[in-house]
């Protein structure tokens, strides 16, 4: 491709409208243990603001509604969709009758019936990491950009969705990725990919990507992982949500030929930092009033649910 078809290319992916979202919940939930063998952890009940319980999952298809997301694809393990797709498309007709003496409950039902035409289903036949499973949605995608948003978070912002966010900031990325990133101190970086890069100069808050790393340790981070307008303890880490150019695939198609592995595993990091050098990589700093609300553990998830059902 030369360089006129390749600038074309660009244009027209960056002002290519983002239609698809994916949710992987193909983990094993292990950390959440023995109640995930239970219940899968994404199907987990949250209270709401409102004082609805639904499943964790039910806000992101929730959440995906609103943002305006026309296709959503949940990454499952095997054997999983069958309980996923039940949950989904709401009660049968005797238990939708009964909730009409409850008229927001009925009409949760109503709104799940109709979320459940829109929901797609990929595999993840071994779990071989969040780059792996990630790949399983390349169908999916069919060589569109598309929102990723991890299965285990939730996320909220004060005036504008995070979502919104990433698919306005998509609008100005010349067509590369960009990941929602906001400010943590030293003891997170254990548990992040962070970025190093610059501001640009009319928009701040969006970050050319100059380096990706996934969970550095204090002295790489203080060394090669700065990011101008940051004190000397803070650091760029993903929030947990991603919109992503399809180039990505190739990427995760070439990690897994080669069998490019971190720690046993395809991580989605690797893939990314990958992407970054070849095709260049935006980072969207999250504003103070934006937060996520992480499921993951027992303790995050005893805060994020206190947290998050105060609204």
């Amino acid at each position: 491709m030369d360089v006129r078809n390749t600038l074309t290319f660009i244009r027209r992916m960056s002002s290519t409208p983002v239609r698809k979202a994916v949710v992987p919940v193909a983990g094993l939930g292990t950390r959440l243990f023995p109640a995930s063998h239970a219940v899968k952890k994404e199907l987990f009940p949250v209270v709401g603001p409102d004082g609805i319980a639904r499943a964790l999952l039910h806000y992101h298809l929730l959440d995906l509604d609103d943002a305006g997301f026309e296709e959503i694809c949940i990454i499952v393990q095997p054997g999983e969709e069958e309980t996923v797709r039940a949950y989904i498309n709401g009660p049968d007709d005797a238990y939708l009758r009964r909730l009409e003496k409850y008229p927001a409950l009925h009409a949760e039902a109503l709104r799940m019936r109709s979320l459940g035409t829109r929901v797609r289903f990929a595999v993840q036949h071994q779990q071989e990491g969040y780059g792996h499973a990630v790949y399983q949605a390349r169908g999916f995608a069919g060589g569109e950009p598309f929102l990723l948003c991890l299965g285990d978070h939730l996320f909220r912002g004060r005036e504008t969705p995070p979502a919104a966010l990433l698919t306005d900031a998509w609008s100005r990325s010349d067509g590369r990725s960009v990941s929602a990133v906001n400010r943590i101190g030293p003891a997170d970086l254990k548990g992040y990919g962070t970025i190093a890069g610059n501001r640009r100069a009319a928009d701040a808050a969006l970050i050319e990507v100059s380096l990706i790393i996934e969970k550095p340790d204090v002295a790489t981070a203080c060394q090669r992982l700065r990011v101008d307008g940051l004190g000397d303890d803070e650091f760029l880490g993903w929030f947990g949500m991603h919109l992503l150019a399809p180039s990505v695939f190739n990427i995760l198609e070439r990690m897994i030929r080669d069998d490019i592995r971190d720690n046993g595993e395809f991580q989605l990091t690797r893939a990314q930092e990958l992407q970054r050098a070849e095709h260049g990589y935006l980072a969207l700093e999250m504003p103070p009033g934006a937060r996520r609300f992480d499921f993951g553990t027992p303790q995050d998830m005893l805060s994020a649910l206190a947290d998050f059902a105060r609204g």
